[in-house]
Parts: structure tokens; sequence; C-alpha cells
């Protein structure tokens, strides 16, 4: 009984320490590229990287985490084309202290390379990208309508500005859908 009490003493110890390195580590997987188009982000857009819950205030992190789980709120994966290729779209923040002007980039995989097209920028923020279902969108000033055929990427800077990007199947389009 004395040995039984140990062991789980031992084991809810260990677990204890090591449950919080596990989550951080989930999360950090889901914001990593692969490695091809790593190294294409990495030239393309020097001093950039994916932005993580780490790199979102308190208030931010929570409303992301409570739509989103612990996704990454600076990668998600999208069939924004249609074709049924690999495509994500990625905000990207620069490195370290300095979060200069933040970036929405869309990543296609087309054969066996990736194209990276820049949609929009968010300047000196850290805001999140999502995507949504294909539907009826409505603008914030109820002037604009987007029809989407193909799942949308919103591009959002919370309590602040939120913008829609449609694929039209020539061009992408955009929406405010808070501003």
């Amino acid at each position: 009984m004395l040995l039984k009490s140990i062991f789980f003493s031992v084991v809810g110890f260990y677990l204890f320490l090591h449950s919080p390195m596990a989550v951080g580590a989930s999360q950090a997987d889901a914001c990593d590229l692969p490695k091809d188009l790593r190294s294409e982000v990495a030239t393309k857009y020097p001093g950039k990287k994916v932005v993580t819950l780490a790199d979102l205030q308190d208030d931010d992190r929570g409303f992301f985490q409570k739509d989103h789980s612990d996704s990454c709120p600076g990668l998600v994966s999208v069939d924004f084309y249609g074709d049924g290729k690999p495509t994500l779209a990625m905000v990207l923040i620069g490195k370290g202290e300095a979060k200069d002007s933040s970036i929405l980039v869309v990543a296609h995989k087309v054969g066996v390379a990736w194209k990276t097209t820049m949609l929009a920028t968010g300047g000196p923020t850290v805001p999140v990208v999502w995507s949504q279902d294909p539907g009826e969108y409505q603008d914030v000033y109820g002037q604009k309508k987007i029809r989407a055929a193909r799942p949308v990427i919103v591009f959002c800077r919370y309590e602040s500005w939120a913008i829609l990007y449609a694929w039209t199947g020539s061009r992408a389009t955009k929406i405010w859908l808070q501003d």
C-alpha cells in the first residue's frame, strides 16, 4: 500500500512539472510552418515570424482562445482558392521586442513550390487570422456584400478592426466586418 502511494505521488508530481511544457509545445507546433515554406518565408520576409498566443496581449489571447481554443492565432489552413491544394493564411510580425508592421500573407502550394502573396498590412499591431465557411457576408457599413463560394480569411485586430477576404476566381476581394 505504501509503495502504491509513493508511485502515484511520484507520477503525479512528474505530470504536474511536465504538463505546462506539453501544452506550450502543442501550441507552438500549431504555429510551425512546413519546412519548405519556412525557408520561403525567411527569404521573402526576413525578420518576420508567425504570431503565436504568447505574442498576444492577455485580453486578445482570451478573445482568440474563446472562439478558437489553442489554435495558432497567426496561421490557418484554408482552401481559399478552392482547388484543394495546400493553402495557409498567416500573420507575420517582427521577431523579438520590435513588433513592427504586421502583414497578412497567403501561401499556396503550386506543384512543389509555395507561392506567397501579401494581402494586407496591419500596422504596428498584433492581429490574428482565422477562416470561415463559404457564405454571404455583409460589410460593417451595410454597403457591400460578398457571396463567397470558397472558405474566407478573416484578418482581425480585436476591439479595433476585422477584414474578410474572399477569392472571386481571379482576385482577392475584401470587406470590413468591424472598423
